[in-house]
């Protein structure tokens, strides 16, 4: 009933990768600005990126520069909205919002790519989306449509974008390339809104330096990942499983001494059933064939 494909076993590992960097990013912002994090954290993905897949890059299309920079510009949205609104408003009120992308991606899907996700599919969002709110906590429902509550919203919706730019192209694009477009335009619009933003480039610490370079070659593999999976994974199913990334999130922050709320492990368990939920193939028994007429009595 329950089967997942490489691609799903893919997503699945660089989720539980993603909600781990989320203490490394934690420490890192006490030395750092979140736009030169961000910058040198992409652009240094961005050229590991072209390091390891330089052999492939004299082949690049307009259509794989335009799709790289359109992810990119998402990508970058989303986070740092995120960062953004995370300066007005509370961590658990930042987490329900922006748990909306999951409902907003089958939504998109159906709109954008004109694919309704199927039944079970659905089964997996509302799950995953409840407990996603669950593990936000009770006193993240407080909302009083703040700037803040705005941009992460609109954060929400980026994250949303970035999904369904993904698999529109997966197809289309080499998934080498296009990664190393999104990831260098993620790096470089960070670093060009320093300015805008009044952000000044911190003081050398081996602390933010280092974090940047592990969290760049993380984003690195990441997003290649994604960028290959949502090739056959649509990106309702691929949603429910990147939603499982602040249980991930969670489990590394128990280990370094949080403590989880039983709330919070009723949302986990929302989440993991959500993701199986999504996965169940129910098929219908074939009725037993009538023998055919004239067969009896044939001698």
């Amino acid at each position: 009933m329950f089967a997942l494909s490489r691609q799903e076993i893919a997503l699945v590992l660089v989720t539980m990768l993603w909600g781990s960097t989320f203490l490394i990013i934690h420490i890192a912002m006490q030395h750092s600005g979140p736009l030169f994090f961000v910058g040198v954290r992409f652009t240094i993905a961005g050229l590991m990126a072209l390091l390891v897949f330089r052999k492939h890059m004299a082949g690049i299309t307009r259509q794989e520069v335009g799709a790289g920079i359109a992810i990119g510009c998402a990508l970058f949205l989303g986070y740092f909205l995120q960062t953004y609104g995370l300066q007005t408003i509370t961590s658990s009120q930042s987490a329900f919002i922006t748990a909306l992308y999951v409902p907003i991606v089958p939504l998109l899907q159906w709109a954008v790519l004109k694919k309704p996700p199927g039944l079970m599919s659905w089964v997996g969002v509302t799950l995953a989306f409840a407990g996603l709110i669950l593990l936000a906590g009770p006193q993240a429902g407080t909302l009083s449509f703040s700037a803040g509550e705005a941009a992460t919203l609109a954060g929400a919706a980026a994250i949303a974008a970035e999904i369904i730019l993904i698999g529109m192209y997966a197809k289309k694009v080499d998934s080498r390339r296009v990664t190393f477009v999104q990831l260098l335009t993620a790096g470089l619009v960070s670093f060009a809104l320093m300015p805008a933003m009044g952000e000044a480039v911190p003081a050398f610490s081996w602390l933010w330096a280092g974090a940047a370079i592990g969290l760049g070659l993380a984003s690195a593999v990441i997003q290649l990942t994604m960028n290959w999976a949502q090739k056959s994974v649509s990106p309702t199913r691929a949603t429910v499983i990147y939603a499982g990334e602040p249980v991930w999130g969670g489990i590394v922050g128990r280990l370094a001494g949080d403590r989880l709320p039983a709330l919070a492990l009723v949302g986990a368990g929302l989440i993991v059933a959500g993701v199986l939920a999504s996965e169940a193939k129910f098929t219908r028994r074939k009725k037993p064939q009538a023998p055919a007429q004239g067969a009896q009595g044939a001698d």
